[in-house]
């Protein structure tokens, strides 16, 4: 892909999927790339990962990175390992998530290639890592923390601002000025009653809007989450059963912790034991505390969060949990079940109906968690078809990204853009918001191709 003579915008990912967020700005000289998500969910999106990026890495200038999370920021790693040598703006708190998420996200990528040559299950002879711990190393050595709100200046007159997104602890809208024209990337936007992150600044407004659309078909349930939580703990422990709760190791494990310490904490639930098994969490809950001035919880609530969990920290201790039969619950990254020692859980407590498995953030297709939430009764896991019998609960309550309506009265404020494009959805989502803000709001909009390239100075 040539350096365009127009200013202009390229999807290269996050179109047709909720995953792969990528969005190239070629002004100038520039090459300007707003995320680097990984692929995640279907085998054909997956497959994505492994091609030739779009553009030589080594031409992209900057990186500006919305916030930690692996669909925004997981291949900076390959970005890197095939020759960037630019550098990664993002929040200082979204650069110390990264340092614990992409080391992991390395690591697992090691671990699970060593295991497919062990078992003989890939279709590879000698199966390899997408990118490795070194590789990840490598990555955050080019990160340059940005305070919220101070512009960059990124050269060829261009300059971004990082705007808070509410969503996630560090996580941005990314507002850039080229030559008098202002693109407005929504990132992934929060609740406006998120659990512990403040909400997102207003839109201002923009020449150009790229929106998320990840709940763009559906609005969030009334209800709280605080008793739906309270009601599953009871239901299940009163029986006996162990609940596993497969979640995202970066904010929506920091959600559950304080809704059970909240429940332990006024008797709501008995005071079973609960297991943090993920290190990454447990570090991550650490980075939260820190950063007390981004979230709206108290500093006492905080700590009781940090401290409600037995730390499992080793292999050993993990595998000892699986032979633990006592009525328990077990947080444990990720979030869709696309790997780590929650696997390992799943395959042990699963066949077990006494048991639950509590599904707590959106579940892209194509994963296991989308087919759990589906009805499926079988997971592929290891190679290998394991049995589900324990029961499977979804809470929607639990949910970081704002509903169809929280997006509209987000961006129902602001003048109309000259043009609104809707990513980051799966389709049904991104068409159902797309026809809800040329309707409602009157906006010209629509849904973006992949590998699609628009002129900044003429949308259409």
């Amino acid at each position: 892909m040539p350096l365009a003579d127009v200013p202009s915008l390229s999807f290269l990912g996050a179109t047709g999927t909720v995953t792969g967020s990528r969005y190239l700005i070629e002004a100038g000289k520039r090459r300007i790339l707003v995320d680097c998500g990984l692929f995640q969910g279907f085998k054909q999106l997956r497959l994505r990962n492994w091609n030739p990026f779009p553009v030589s890495p080594e031409t992209i200038s900057d990186v500006l990175l919305t916030h930690a999370h692996l669909d925004h920021s997981g291949y900076l790693p390959g970005l890197v390992k095939h020759g960037f040598r630019g550098v990664i703006h993002a929040t200082a708190s979204t650069l110390e998530l990264c340092e614990l998420l992409l080391p992991d996200s390395g690591h697992l990528q090691e671990e699970e290639a060593r295991y497919a040559r062990r078992k003989a299950y890939s279709k590879h002879r000698e199966p390899l890592p997408l990118y490795t711990v070194e590789d990840a190393a490598a990555a955050l050595d080019r990160f340059e923390p940005v305070p919220f709100e101070e512009a960059i200046h990124l050269g060829d007159d261009i300059s971004a601002r990082f705007v808070p997104a509410g969503h996630l602890l560090g996580a941005a809208s990314v507002r850039l000025t080229i030559a008098g024209r202002t693109i407005h990337f929504s990132g992934d936007l929060g609740r406006a009653k998120d659990l512990i992150v403040r909400e997102a600044a207003p839109f201002a407004g923009a020449d150009i809007l790229v929106v998320e659309s990840t709940y763009g078909n559906r609005s969030h349930p009334d209800s709280d989450p605080e008793a739906e939580m309270a009601e599953v703990i009871n239901r299940v422990i009163g029986r006996g059963g162990t609940i596993l709760v497969p979640a995202f190791a970066v904010g929506r494990i920091q959600g559950v912790m304080l809704l059970i310490s909240r429940l332990k904490a006024n008797g709501t639930i008995p005071d079973v034991p609960v297991y943090l098994n993920t290190p990454m969490g447990v570090n991550a809950t650490a980075i939260y505390s820190r950063h007390h001035s981004e979230h709206r919880i108290s500093r006492a609530e905080c700590r009781a969060m940090f401290e409600l969990a037995i730390r499992v920290r080793s292999v050993e201790e993990s595998i000892a949990l699986n032979k633990n039969t006592e009525p328990k619950i077990i947080i444990s990254a990720s979030g869709m079940l696309s790997g780590g020692r929650i696997l390992h859980h799943v395959i042990n407590f699963g066949q077990d109906a006494r048991n639950a498995i509590v599904l707590s953030g959106f579940q892209a297709g194509g994963t296991r968690g989308a087919a759990l939430a589906e009805g499926a009764r079988n997971l592929r896991i290891f190679g290998e078809d394991r049995p589900i019998r324990a029961e499977v609960i979804q809470l929607e309550g639990l949910s970081g990204h704002a509903d169809a309506d929280e997006l509209l009265d987000w961006m129902g404020g602001a003048r109309p853009p000259r043009m609104t494009y809707v990513t980051h959805g799966e389709p049904d989502a991104a068409d159902a918001l797309r026809f809800r803000i040329e309707h409602e709001l009157g906006w010209d909009v629509r849904v973006p191709e992949h590998l699609e390239r628009i002129d900044i100075g003429n949308p259409r």
